[in-house]
């Protein structure tokens, strides 16, 4: 048994969006085998009275700071005065930092896992208090990569130019950090082989603590995929809001808000003229001010914070992932198919699985192709049910119990 602390960006309950899914069945993995310690930020909608964590306090001892705000005049500052990029910044707090070094200074961790790149420069504090502790850093996405389509997705836009300017600073300060991360941990994590070649092209020859190990360990995100096992009596159990199409996300992320813009505006005309009734829900908290227009298009509903998503993927006829930017794999995508439902998706919506077109789902690189792939699948129910159950099949592998011994091998080889 190892103790371990786990640095997660917020509160991994309840487990309702990507990081904090994925956080929490690490921890929920985790906690059979080892001691754990969560470091944890708190959200302002978020809350860590022990009669709502109550599961979580099961697994772990829960510590909490509440989340820094940064005024935009904080933050345009930070970007002219520094060279580190803003994600670096994002989720430094000094109240975060006198916790942790508490932490550290009271117990003895064999391992501290930093969970994501906004926490990453804590594991100075790491090395400077708790020399011995292995750190491990889990990296959710190829951050410097994202950036980059980020670019050069923005600068086809003119009025996206400012935006791609932002990014084109970004990437070769993600390039620095994201570098600095990996060189500081003891390991690394990737959750696709696609991000692991991002990862070490981003290395390209330079001396890391893992050398000796010679490895950057995928992986993958991972849901509990038992509760999907028998659909029928979980749909039956909880109620369910119907709609033709669903996209699942946080809203104010930039690649969500990529997707789901270019979907309404590319692709949506052209479904709604052969279907006019259809719907679309886009079901995320958050929403970002650049999607405020789309409450006006007939058919499509954002709904900002929902308790829960799960009636929203439970209702949904066909779940779309129009993504053209992004990097890492997505939860909601996992989820999804879990669920056996029919899904829709870019190329890059669907990077990182080993998922074939027309097997588990169907692919679509132009708008034309996206459209005419929806309207396929919602008129032929066989067709979905087809699909549904190759996605339920694919989706076993993503369960955390299969996962999460992933971890254990890692820590076996850096302890």
């Amino acid at each position: 048994m190892s103790r371990i602390l786990l640095l997660t960006p917020q509160l991994p309950y309840p487990p309702h969006q990507g990081t904090s899914l994925r956080n929490f069945h690490i921890i929920r993995g985790l906690a059979e085998q080892h001691e754990i310690t969560l470091l944890s930020f708190l959200e302002s909608n978020q809350t860590a009275d022990s009669a709502a964590i109550e599961p979580l306090l099961a697994l772990c001892a829960v510590h909490t700071v509440p989340v820094p705000v940064r005024s935009p005049a904080r933050r345009l500052w930070q970007l002219v005065s520094t060279r580190r990029p803003d994600m670096a910044h994002r989720l430094y707090s000094e109240a975060f930092a006198i916790e942790l070094r508490r932490l550290l200074a009271a117990d003895q961790f064999d391992i501290v896992q930093v969970e994501g790149i906004e926490l990453a420069r804590y594991m100075e504090i790491v090395r400077a208090v708790s020399p011995t502790s292995k750190i491990v850093f889990d990296d959710h996405n190829a951050e410097a990569e994202l950036q980059r389509r980020n670019f050069l997705t923005d600068l086809g836009k003119p009025r996206r130019w400012l935006a791609a300017a932002y990014s084109w600073v970004q990437v070769g300060r993600l390039c620095r950090f994201e570098r600095w991360a990996m060189m500081m941990a003891d390991g690394v994590t990737a959750v696709s082989q696609t991000d692991k070649l991002a990862l070490e092209k981003l290395l390209n020859g330079t001396r890391t603590n893992t050398d000796k190990h010679g490895l950057i360990a995928v992986i993958p995100n991972c849901i509990d995929v038992v509760q999907y096992q028998d659909f029928a009596d979980f749909q039956k159990s909880a109620k369910s809001h119907a709609f033709d199409l669903v996209f699942i996300g946080k809203m104010d992320y930039r690649p969500n808000v990529d997707a789901v813009l270019w979907f309404v505006e590319e692709v949506w005309l052209g479904i709604v003229g052969e279907r006019p009734s259809t719907k679309f829900a886009i079901v995320g908290q958050k929403p970002h001010a650049r999607l405020e227009r789309l409450r006006d298009v007939p058919g499509v509903t954002l709904t900002g914070w929902v308790e829960s998503v799960t009636p929203y993927l439970l209702g949904a006829t066909v779940f779309v992932s129009p993504f053209r930017i992004g990097s890492g794999t997505r939860l909601k995508l996992i989820e999804a198919m879990a669920a056996g439902k029919a899904i829709v998706s870019t190329p890059i919506g669907a990077e990182g699985f080993a998922v074939q077109d027309g097997q588990e789902l169907l692919l679509a690189e132009t708008a034309v192709q996206m459209g005419t792939a929806v309207l396929h699948l919602l008129d032929h129910p066989e067709e979905r049910e087809r699909l549904g159950q190759n996605a339920r099949q694919f989706a076993q592998q993503y369960d955390w119990r299969q996962v999460i011994p992933k971890f254990e091998e890692l820590y076996r080889v850096i302890v």
